[in-house]
Formats: C-alpha cells, sequence, structure tokens
C-alpha cells in the first residue's frame, strides 16, 4: 500500500516524486508570521497546509526537522524596501515597546494554532535573535561581488547575480526585463543601481524604532535575508522543503532563492511548496471588504458575515475539504455542511475507539473486505498525489460507513476477518488523528452524561415522557443526541 509521496514543486512547475536529501531525515522550513497583529483565517490555511505534509512525512517514517520562523523586525509596511517596520508601527500607534508587541501576538499565534491542534515546530528562530549571521551574510554577499553599499544600507546586486550564472525570476517565472516595465513608482530607488535590488540592510532614520550596530551604521536587516540566514542555520546550505503562502512566492520567495545561491554557489531549496488563497462568497478576504475573520469571531459567531459560530475542527476540517494547492470559498453554507461531516466523523472515531473483536461463524464477506483494503489503499494513494486532503476525506467516509455497520451489528466482525476488523479500526483512527489532525471536540456536559443517561433510562421505563423530552432537549442544545439502540443506549454527536 506504500505509494511514492508525489509532492508539487513550484521551481519545476509540475509534480515531482519526493526524494529527501539525506533519509529518513527531512529539513522543513516554512515562512512563519509577521507578529504585529492578530492571526488571520488566511495565515491558518497556509499553516495548517504544512501541519497535514508533516504529520503525513512523520506517519511515513521521515524524521522531520520543522523550522518555523518569527518575523519581529525588518518586515516594511507594503513589503516594501522603504516605510515603517510592521512592528515598530504598531509599538508606535500603541505607545508600547515593539517587543511586548512582539510576545503579544506571538503568543495569540501560538494559542490559534493551537486551538486547531496543529503541531509545533521543532524549532522557532526569531529574526531579532539573528542579527550577527543577518550582518555577516550581508558583508559575505558584498565581498563576493553580489550585494553593494550604498548610503549606509546594503543592496543585492540581481545584475551581478544573473551574469555570475544566476537566474532572478526562475521561481516565480516572472522575466527581469517585465519585472523592470512594471516597476510603478522610483521612490526609494535612488540608492539603487537597478530599481528591483532589493535590501539586505537598512540604514535607520533617527526616528526609526528597531536599529542595530553594523559595519555600515546603524540599521535592521532586509526581510527576505532573515529566512535565508534561519534556514541555513539549522537545515543547512541546501535543504529539502521550503513552504508558505501563494502570496510569498514574488518576491520574498525569489529573493531567498537568489541569496541561497549567492551566498553557497546552489539552489537552497530543493522542492519549493505554495498553499493557494482563502476567497469569502468569491471575493478575495481582507479587511478593506470586511470579510476578514479572525478565528476567535469565527469560534464566538460574532462577525456580521457570519450566521453562527464555528468550532476549531469544524474549521479545519473544512479547509481539508480542498487541496491545498486550490482556492478554498469560506461561506455559512460551506461550514455548516463541514459542520455535519465532521460529526459524522466524530461519531465514527468515538464509535471505532470503543469497537472489540469478536469471535463467530460467520462467512468472510469478500465483497466488503475488498470495499475497506480499497478504501485504505486511496487513502494512502490520494495523500501521496501532493497531499489531496479532499479524495482522500472520501476514502474516510467509505470507512466509516463499515464502522457504522459494526456499531449497529448489521456487520458482524467474523464477516471481515481480524486482520481486516483491526485495520479497519487502526487506519480509521490513525488517519483522522494523527494525519488529518482531527479529534473529538469534548461537549461541556461531557463528565454529566453517564448520569443523565441513567435518569433517561429511568424516566423511560417510568413512562415520565415529558422528563425525557427535557434530557433529550438538554442534550441537543449542548450539540447531542441520545441514540436508543437494541442491546443499549448511547449518545453521538447531532449530524
Amino acid at each position: 500500500m506504500q505509494h511514492p509521496l508525489r509532492i508539487y514543486n513550484t521551481l519545476s512547475r509540475q509534480k515531482e516524486e519526493f526524494q529527501p536529501i539525506n533519509p529518513p531525515f527531512v529539513g522543513l522550513y516554512v515562512c512563519g508570521p509577521t507578529v504585529y497583529n492578530f492571526v488571520h483565517l488566511g495565515n491558518v490555511r497556509t499553516f495548517l497546509s504544512f501541519d497535514i505534509l508533516l504529520r503525513y512525512l512523520r506517519f511515513r517514517g521521515f524524521t522531520v526537522r520543522y523550522v518555523r520562523n518569527i518575523t519581529d523586525v525588518g518586515h516594511l509596511v507594503g513589503d516594501a524596501d522603504e516605510g515603517e517596520d510592521k512592528v515598530g508601527r504598531m509599538a508606535r500607534l500603541e505607545k508600547l515597546e515593539p517587543m511586548e508587541i512582539v510576545q503579544r501576538y506571538t503568543n495569540d499565534f501560538h494559542e490559534v494554532l493551537a486551538q486547531f491542534n496543529m503541531l509545533p515546530p521543532s524549532i522557532e528562530p526569531t529574526a531579532s535573535g539573528h542579527m550577527l549571521e543577518q550582518i555577516e551574510a550581508a558583508q559575505d554577499l558584498i565581498t563576493k561581488g553580489l550585494a553593494y553599499e550604498s548610503a549606509g544600507s546594503v543592496y543585492f546586486d540581481i545584475a551581478s547575480y544573473n551574469k555570475q550564472g544566476g537566474n532572478y525570476g526562475k521561481l516565480s517565472g516572472r522575466v527581469l526585463e517585465d519585472l523592470l516595465t512594471e516597476t510603478r513608482s522610483l521612490e526609494g530607488t535612488e540608492e539603487k543601481r537597478n530599481p528591483l535590488d532589493f535590501a539586505l540592510w537598512k540604514k535607520a532614520a533617527p526616528e526609526h524604532i528597531m536599529q542595530w550596530n553594523s559595519p555600515w551604521g546603524k540599521g535592521f536587516p532586509g526581510w527576505h535575508l532573515e529566512c535565508t540566514c534561519m534556514s541555513t542555520k539549522y537545515l543547512g546550505t541546501q535543504f529539502d522543503i521550503h513552504g508558505g503562502g501563494m502570496d510569498l512566492k514574488f518576491p520574498h520567495h525569489e529573493c531567498e532563492v537568489a541569496q541561497g545561491a549567492a551566498l553557497n554557489g546552489k539552489d537552497p531549496v530543493r522542492y519549493w511548496m505554495h498553499a493557494n488563497m482563502l476567497t469569502v462568497n468569491g471575493q478575495k478576504m481582507s479587511k478593506s471588504l470586511g470579510n476578514s475573520f479572525l478565528p476567535a469571531e469565527l469560534f464566538a459567531g460574532t462577525h456580521p458575515l457570519l450566521d453562527q459560530p464555528y468550532s476549531p475542527m469544524t474549521v479545519r476540517f473544512f479547509m481539508l475539504q480542498s487541496q491545498y494547492r486550490s482556492t478554498l470559498d469560506f461561506s455559512n453554507e460551506a461550514l455548516q455542511a463541514a459542520g455535519k461531516g465532521f460529526r459524522k466523523l466524530a461519531n465514527g472515531l468515538k464509535i471505532s475507539r470503543s469497537l472489540e473483536w469478536t469471535d463467530g461463524e460467520n462467512q468472510l464477506d469478500s465483497a466488503k473486505v475488498a470495499d475497506i483494503e480499497k478504501a485504505i489503499d486511496g487513502f494512502y494513494k490520494a495523500m501521496s498525489d501532493d497531499l489531496n486532503t479532499a479524495v482522500a476525506i472520501a476514502e474516510l467516509f467509505t470507512l466509516l460507513k463499515y464502522v457504522n455497520m459494526l456499531h449497529t451489528g448489521q456487520l458482524l466482525p467474523a464477516s471481515l476477518g481480524q486482520e481486516v476488523f483491526k485495520s479497519l479500526k487502526g487506519n480509521f483512527i490513525i488517519f483522522l488523528t494523527d494525519v488529518l489532525g482531527l479529534e473529538e471536540e469534548k461537549p461541556e456536559i461531557n463528565a454529566l452524561i453517564p448520569g443523565m443517561l441513567q435518569l433517561y433510562r429511568e424516566f423511560k421505563e417510568n413512562k415520565q415522557y415529558d422528563k425525557v423530552d427535557e434530557i433529550r432537549a438538554s442534550f441537543k442544545a449542548a450539540g447531542l443526541v441520545i441514540r436508543d439502540l437494541k442491546t443499549r443506549l448511547d449518545w453521538a454527536y447531532d449530524e
């Protein structure tokens, strides 16, 4: 059932079989957030995409070092080489120390990702904690003739890089001449030899809050250089996978490719992966359009565009219903449908954990055995095909059908044989929890459920149907239902 893992490589613009540099070890770097504001759902989708990649790599037996940085300096408003630092600007507006802003929004980022059940990185470096490496890298590029100092700033020299065999634009597919034509504003380019040259180090104006000493005077690092330095330090001069959102492909990742190759004489990354964006009712999610949700608004249902609250696992499941490279449209209808689908799987998870093998005289049902084995293989095949979670989830629903049949007695364990029974139970749980990261969301009344079911049984036996209805209503209010089965009383998530 082992299908080779194939991933879409932005660099080659095609799916490639994944071959790590030093198996079974895998180096994975993902661009983390710039911590100047609350994390939004577009960010969440990107990090979820690489959480799935991390989980599947580990599931397939790889030892992954997952590095995800925190950008706390150097990312300027407008993603440009001129202007205010995003963190510094927020610090000035809120009259706080920049590191207070960094800490507040780093904490928020961690809390939100934990709510969505995302695994933490192996290493989480910060840009401000790697100032020495960035200064040394800029100096090294100057020495190699691939960067130059101008008025206290240092810029990467794209023309010299291309003359020495580089190919700036190869990741994004952009042509240098077209980029020059498209350059709308020349503001801040007077210091540059070429308008497209990008900053490795910027001279700080006296009022700039965040600045450090360097050989070129007081300043701060360029946004692109930090990721090159941190990924190189923890994963080596060439590593396996670099991920991020589609919006980072150019210029951020393009600049990383150039810097890494210029510093070390080889492409820094074997496989570049990019997650696509979220849309809302067909429109791009943005604050200016008023259709950008914070996770807290989603969980509480407080945004004007939301009909109701949606739980973290509902949203996680919703996002997994679309392959990470496709756009994903956010709507109440889609979320409500995802809620129903997730609760069906959560019920299956609850059931499958309680299923036990029992011997019997039943004849093996070869058609059902074949269907189960096909669905298990289909899950592997889908996940190995560039993490196609949409198809993988469809295979899970096939397995769910048999889990439910075992639960209701329509299918007896002996009809499957012990090996297939264990495979069905074990794989359903592992696929759902370990690979897709979906878990039951325990209701607040969880500890009271056994006692309430006992009361329900007694009221029913005594024909106190008004009390029976009251208990059913209280379960319904908590998103649960009571199931009167032939042999026992049970509860489930309301589908």
